[in-house]
């Protein structure tokens, strides 16, 4: 499973011109899951993600995780992540998960992500999602199982 997280002070996710999730505070976190990924995986990315420290401290130091400062998180599914664009010009989607795999592994890493305290919103998995934030830095982390 690959997490991009991105530090941001807002964040949402608009379907069909609907919005379905929004937070304040904390990180958008886009998943892909990969073929392979195992629950005991996926529950310690989820974990790190809630204790990454790279939230500011009194001092504005990177320092504090988003349990730490009482964040949210967006949590989106973006199968584009585990893209390969080593030859040609058409990115290769094979190192993604098929579709209920993903599913699976997406749905397992929002579970795991509230069962450590952090408040998800999420978007919708498989949709064509519009998606904005206000990115706090920029900070963005990438992470892999």
């Amino acid at each position: 499973m690959i997490a991009l997280v991105q530090r941001v002070k807002e964040a949402g996710v608009q379907v069909e011109g609907q919005s379905v999730a929004a937070i304040g505070a904390g990180f958008l976190v886009f998943v892909c899951a990969q073929p392979g990924d195992t629950p005991e995986a996926i529950d310690t990315l989820a974990g790190k993600v809630a204790r990454l420290r790279v939230c500011s401290d009194e001092s504005g130091r990177m320092n504090k995780s988003l349990l730490d400062v009482g964040g949210e998180a967006l949590v989106v599914s973006q199968f584009t992540l585990a893209a390969d664009t080593r030859s040609g010009n058409r990115p290769s989607f094979s190192n993604a998960a098929p579709p209920e795999e993903g599913r699976r592994g997406y749905e397992r890493f929002v579970e795991a992500l509230k069962a450590q305290g952090v408040p998800v919103q999420t978007g919708i998995f498989g949709a064509d999602m519009q998606v904005s934030l206000i990115n706090d830095g920029p900070a963005t982390f990438w992470l892999t199982r």
